[in-house]
């Protein structure tokens, strides 16, 4: 009944397993942010370096705003890969449904609000004068396009809850080519400025998700839903809250850090505002594995709890966590060697003090890659187990440590500070997150120990 799209992580070699899934998430990532480098990419040489400026200097508010969608999207798919690795496909259905519902209101909400209040928060933000009109012409078409973003994300992760990794890549691919085309006549053709590559991203995001749609409608039979099936239903609701919002909550409360640090960083004018926008988008491609990982693992760990094999979730943590340390020295080496040289693709070769100081910021974080493998991997574990809320917490560190640097360091020190924001998050979510895995686990060994054989274990229930 489930169907050869689907794919069952509950056995078979862990490091196959992961790998065969990661990879086409991966793909599907580096075509995401190769459209989002494209789109910095017009800005930067069409536009200049005041555009460009101000597309990067929302950001911080873009990842706390739409990172909170994805986060809780992510969340509503964890049941949804339980329920799937115990087979239990009428309570699948169901959690679709409600997650469905809930979304919703969700997308409806948050876009009125967040809408309302843009010019406020870019205000409260510090964002310089000459570049503040442009930044809010184009985070404002973002968050119109909210309703869209869960959309695509909601569905995507329904699908690979599945075991299918390969299909949403597809959509993917094909949106990033629409997207790539209309930022090219937007911003050329039809003159449209900042937001142009913002509509591209809505439009070709909301084809995207219609795809997905379509795609899960013709292909999953274990998702053609009965009528009493499309019933809200409070017991799901909750267990659905429960593990997106703490999800959603994590990426806003690290996206908060971001913002003081964005702060920060835009009291030190538009040109290190460049830098940062250069330098994050170049991070972002290279780091791309890292959140493969972590969506992988976080499937994975879905469904083998569902399966009631936590040995097996050990056994994947260790496989994805050295695939991630063997990419680190890669990504790093390449970025030391040649980080200037890619930042040519966003800035001109005559900006010599921005290039430099993308190419200082690049190689800072690529030397704690290992340190940001763990948080991805052992995070969207623990939160694949169930334990959605330690993804909170995690978000907290990562939120301290970048307020240090905003408030305290980067006044202070410059730039420099700016550098080593994201690793010292990076080691101080890994200082929590480390001995909240071994916590987790050992509750499941309890409750699997506890419960009879046969049902599902959730953290939520």
């Amino acid at each position: 009944m489930a169907g050869e799209t689907t794919r069952d992580m509950t056995q078979g070699s862990p490091v196959k397993l992961i790998l065969g899934f990661a990879m086409p998430m991966l793909l599907g990532l580096l075509f995401q942010q190769f459209y989002s480098m494209v789109d910095t990419i017009i800005v930067g040489k069409w536009l200049g370096v005041d555009s460009l400026a101000a597309v990067g200097s929302t950001g911080s508010i873009n990842f706390m705003i739409i990172g909170f969608c994805m986060g809780v999207c992510s969340g509503f798919a964890i049941p949804v890969a339980q329920r799937f690795g115990s087979k239990d496909y009428v309570s699948l259905r169901k959690f679709v449904a409600n997650s469905v519902w809930v979304s919703a209101v969700l997308a409806i909400v948050m876009t009125v609000v967040v809408c309302l209040l843009c010019m406020s928060i870019l205000r409260f933000m510090k964002t310089p004068e000459n570049i503040i009109d442009e930044a809010y012409a184009y985070i404002f078409v973002i968050f119109l396009g909210i309703p869209v973003t869960y959309l695509y994300n909601l569905l995507s992760g329904i699908i690979r809850s599945l075991g299918d990794s390969k299909t949403p890549v597809y959509f993917l691919i094909l949106s990033s080519i629409i997207n790539i085309v209309l930022d090219i006549v937007s911003i050329g053709f039809l003159h449209m400025g900042v937001a142009g590559p913002a509509w591209a991203t809505v439009i070709s995001q909301g084809i995207s998700g219609l795809l997905c749609l379509v795609y899960m409608h013709r292909k999953f039979e274990i998702l053609h839903l009965q009528k009493n099936e499309w019933k809200l239903d409070w017991h799901y609701v909750q267990n659905l809250l429960f593990m997106g919002i703490p999800m959603g909550l994590q990426y806003s409360i690290t996206a908060i850090g971001s913002v003081i640090l964005q702060t920060a960083v835009n009291g030190l004018g538009s040109s290190a505002v460049a830098a940062v926008t250069a330098g994050g988008k170049v991070s972002m491609f290279f780091c791309c594995p890292f959140d493969a990982l972590g969506g992988t693992i976080a499937t994975y760990a879905g469904q083998n709890v569902g399966a009631k094999k936590p040995e097996r979730i050990n056994s994947g943590i260790r496989a994805a966590v050295i695939i991630g340390f063997i990419y680190s020295v890669a990504a790093c080496a390449v970025l030391v060697l040649f980080g200037e040289t890619i930042a040519l693709l966003f800035l001109d070769a005559d900006e010599i003090v921005i290039l430099s100081r993308v190419h200082k910021f690049v190689m800072v974080n690529s030397a704690f890659y290992m340190a940001l493998t763990l948080v991805n991997v052992v995070r969207f574990c623990i939160q694949g187990m169930g334990f959605s809320v330690f993804a909170i917490l995690a978000g907290v560190c990562e939120m301290i440590a970048r307020a240090i640097m905003g408030f305290g360091l980067v006044p202070l020190l410059g730039f420099d500070a700016v550098c080593f924001a994201n690793p010292l998050a990076w080691v101080m979510a890994d200082a929590f997150l480390i001995p909240a895995y071994i916590i987790c686990w050992r509750k499941l060994k309890r409750i699997f120990g506890e419960t009879p054989g046969g049902s599902t274990v959730s953290a939520a229930d």
